[in-house]
């Protein structure tokens, strides 16, 4: 059986642990785009790449103090709501999670600071704290290595283990159960979970245990479990695939189990969608996980100044370029891309197999922005540099035209990577950035 492990509103949770004060208060947490990385004299910026997920950047702000040092109070909007504030009075920014207290009101996920506030006028708005989540993911991970054989980390707040071998298939509802008791009085993490024959069917499982429950599937309650729940419930199923669906007459699990002729018909998707509702399929619990990309991304509010957005390529092109170089891979697809007001899009990519120095990337970045800038007369609103296709995955051998003068370049590199891994990525900065 494998198992999957959710931790109930993580944000809001952990926000709870560092004030007790907000224990059954409508809280939620608050995210804005980190703009910072912008500022002239930014500073403690780090760089994370044990977890991903939703509303998790890799790169933010470390401070120093990453504790709240106010108190919250309930019918106040929260000590943190000038976070979101911006320079004409105006709250913005969404929301990543909010506490069950406050969904009673109808606020939801992703939802804008200001519609939130208008439901729940008492809500307690915090400021994300990124450390902290990462400590206490780090926590949670290293308590569960010693209570399964196999864990997998899929996210900041979730987690998969095969309990395979390991715990006889009677003994789960118990065992599950214990266990999430255990983090709850060691880690003051309250989660959720499932057990099921299929990984995919585990995380159904959770969704439906929450909050704070445990819930096993097995094949004496299958059937009833999974028909009922609707496609879009199922990960996996996105919006083009549920309403492709939907036209097809087919709204329920139960639907597409019956339909497996239709979904073969759809293409090999479709037909491996069919058996991983059905059970028939699963994947393993991989441990590790090769990381086969690495991207930054800043939303900002609209922006005109041609010259203040290369100055903001430069600096997004050398945090990523600090990552990469971390990783210790040379990627070979570069992408750049572009969001408009009024909802235009453009990007730009480019593939170059050749040895990885931050001065090319940083001139590679310049021209892929020049040349997917095709909207000029519109302010911008959102800058993304993405890099794949690492040498190690790809059959692409690096190009040995000028590799003498790369290499000398490759040693200047390596010789900044050293000064900022010890001091900080903003202590060498280009001159353009300034």
């Amino acid at each position: 059986m494998k198992i999957h492990i959710d931790i109930d509103c993580f944000f809001v949770s952990a926000a709870r642990i560092a004030e007790p004060e907000l224990e059954h208060k409508a809280v939620a947490i608050g995210g804005r785009s980190d703009t910072k990385i912008f500022s002239k004299d930014a500073k403690n910026q780090t760089v994370n790449f044990e977890n991903s997920g939703s509303f998790v950047p890799t790169f933010y702000a470390k401070y120093e103090d990453d504790k709240v040092n106010c108190n919250a109070r309930e019918g106040s909007l929260g000590c943190d709501i000038a976070s979101f504030t911006d320079e004409n009075g105006k709250v913005r920014g969404i929301l990543t999670t909010s506490s069950y207290e406050a969904r009673s009101f109808g606020v939801k996920t992703a939802m804008t600071i200001r519609e939130a506030l208008q439901l729940c006028p008492h809500l307690i708005v915090k400021a994300p704290n990124m450390s902290l989540y990462q400590k206490l993911s780090h926590e949670l991970h290293e308590f569960l290595c010693t209570k399964i054989p196999l864990v997998e980390q899929a996210s900041i707040d979730e987690f998969y283990g095969d309990l395979s071998g390991w715990v006889e298939d009677k003994d789960i509802p118990a065992f599950i159960d214990t266990l999430r008791h255990e983090i709850l009085h060691i880690l003051k993490l309250p989660v959720s979970i499932g057990a099921a024959p299929t990984r995919y069917i585990a995380k159904l499982a959770t969704t439906y245990a929450k909050p704070f429950g445990s819930k096993v599937i097995d094949k004496y309650n299958f059937d009833a479990f999974v028909n009922p729940i609707a496609v879009g419930d199922f990960a996996g199923i996105g919006k083009s695939m549920k309403q492709k669906l939907h036209s097809a007459q087919i709204h329920t699990l139960g639907d597409i189990r019956k339909r497996r002729g239709t979904l073969e018909s759809w293409g090999p998707y479709a037909k491996d969608l069919y058996k991983r509702v059905n059970g028939e399929i699963d994947a393993p619990i991989k441990t590790t996980h090769r990381r086969k990309s690495i991207g930054i991304s800043r939303t900002m509010d609209p922006l005109y100044d041609r010259v203040e957005l290369i100055r903001r390529v430069h600096i997004l092109a050398r945090h990523l370029a600090y990552a990469i170089l971390k990783l210790n891979v040379i990627p070979t697809v570069f992408h750049l891309g572009i969001r408009y007001e009024m909802n235009q899009k453009s990007h730009k990519n480019i593939s170059m197999a050749e040895l990885f120095t931050e001065k090319k990337f940083d001139s590679l970045c310049l021209r892929l922005f020049n040349e997917a800038d095709s909207q000029k007369r519109l302010k911008i609103i959102n800058l993304s540099i993405n890099c794949s296709s690492f040498t190690r995955d790809s059959k692409k051998e690096l190009s040995l035209i000028g590799f003498e003068d790369e290499q000398k370049m490759r040693k200047l590199t390596e010789q900044t990577q050293i000064l900022r891994e010890r001091y900080g990525i903003d202590t060498l900065k280009w001159g353009s950035e300034m």
